[in-house]
């Protein structure tokens, strides 16, 4: 079967792709590299020229008059020089209904394209867009990821990004993705809530792994923790960094001896990952209730990771031991949680090597690949 991906979080879309070339699958995946993050891609729609000095220094002031970004301009241009790569896949999914991240009326026309040339087109929802943003602020939640702003609007523009989604231009675009894909499939816990009562959405298929690169080793102790806290800047309060760095703090003051801290900010993903490699514990994130894809990564090297995994979430896998830490926005939680791992070291071994196996049983990358080409109804489409 030939495959288009279109778009890259995380490295969401690439771990997709080595499943599904597992598989046997012709894959092939367009989009942007995620900033500084630099994900592989097979067709890279980035806007290179507006990287250089001189051009970035005008795309800067035009956005600051104008607060468009001038770089969709190569983006389209890239986009169509290569169109003739994007027609007539068995399965096409979208990351997400802004999967490059132009403008939305820029995004209808080149979705437009890929929607004329297929019939098959499905739609991850494993990121902030319309729907999941609205949902969040008015679902009766005890926390989200806009927590920090609803609790002061001053912090309005860490927030820019999610709440762009809540204008009349994207909800525009939202209606017109809905209107013209099979599907909505759910990545993980955080968006199956969000989309649960839609009509168009299919089962949760859960993030892929490949767990196949990332080595498992189980943790060590010595007499002292290593903890790791990884930050992007970008979504500094989002994902409640400001609390973790304040408990991260009191846990050093606490433990001198015991506890060795290391902070890092806006790696690329691969020397995100080796940085980490020595670490015990991972705190990635406080206001989720699943995990994100850095964390799943983390976790199935065997880490201890700090992240969403609230009781529905728990439920939901039917988790008997805990296979990471429920991080919740709460700086005292948070120290309490971290004593008693630094306080019982074989627990945190215990709970490492838990987390291998709750990655290879929910999230190995060729069972996950699997379960997406049942919900493309690829077979069906063989048949007919």
């Amino acid at each position: 079967m030939r495959i288009l991906l279109i778009g890259e979080y995380s490295r969401f879309h690439n771990s997709l792709k080595e499943g599904l070339l597992e598989l046997q699958h012709d894959v092939t995946l367009i989009g942007r590299a995620d900033n500084f993050k630099n994900y592989p891609i097979d067709i890279s729609l980035e806007a290179t020229f507006f990287h250089k000095k001189i051009p970035n220094a005008f795309r800067q002031l035009f956005f600051k008059i104008f607060n468009v970004d001038i770089a969709f301009l190569e983006i389209v241009y890239r986009f169509y020089k290569h169109r003739k790569s994007y027609r007539n896949y068995d399965a096409v999914q979208l990351i997400n209904e802004f999967p490059f991240a132009t403008v939305p009326w820029v995004e209808r026309k080149l979705l437009k394209y890929i929607f004329r040339h297929n019939k098959n087109v499905y739609l991850s929802s494993c990121g902030d867009d319309f729907h999941y943003v609205n949902y969040i602020l008015n679902a009766d939640l005890p926390y989200h990821m806009l927590t920090a702003y609803e609790k002061d609007k001053s912090t309005k523009k860490w927030f820019r990004y999610s709440l762009q989604y809540l204008s009349k231009a994207h909800e525009k675009l939202h209606h017109y993705v809905i209107k013209n894909v099979k599907g909505i499939i759910p990545a993980n816990f955080d968006y199956e809530m969000a989309y649960r009562k839609h009509a168009k959405v299919l089962p949760l298929v859960p993030f892929p792994i490949n767990v196949d690169s990332l080595e498992f080793k189980p943790l060590v102790y010595n007499g002292k923790i290593n903890i790791f806290h990884g930050v992007n800047k970008v979504n500094y309060l989002k994902k409640g960094n400001n609390l973790i760095e304040k408990a991260l703090k009191i846990i050093e003051e606490k433990y001198p001896n015991r506890v060795d801290v290391k902070t890092a900010s806006n790696l690329p993903y691969k020397e995100y990952i080796d940085t980490y490699n020595e670490a015990h514990i991972i705190m990635d994130q406080l206001y989720g209730y699943d995990q994100g894809y850095n964390a799943l990564e983390a976790m199935a090297k065997g880490k201890v990771v700090f992240s969403g995994a609230e009781k529905d979430f728990q439920t939901y896998y039917k988790l008997k031991v805990p296979a990471l830490i429920n991080a919740t926005p709460n700086v005292d939680d948070l120290v309490e949680k971290l004593s008693h791992l630094i306080e019982n070291p074989d627990e945190m071994v215990a709970i490492g090597k838990n987390a291998r196996v709750f990655v290879e049983q929910f999230h190995e990358y060729t069972s996950v690949a699997k379960q997406y080409v049942e919900r493309w109804h690829l077979d069906s489409a063989q048949r007919s």
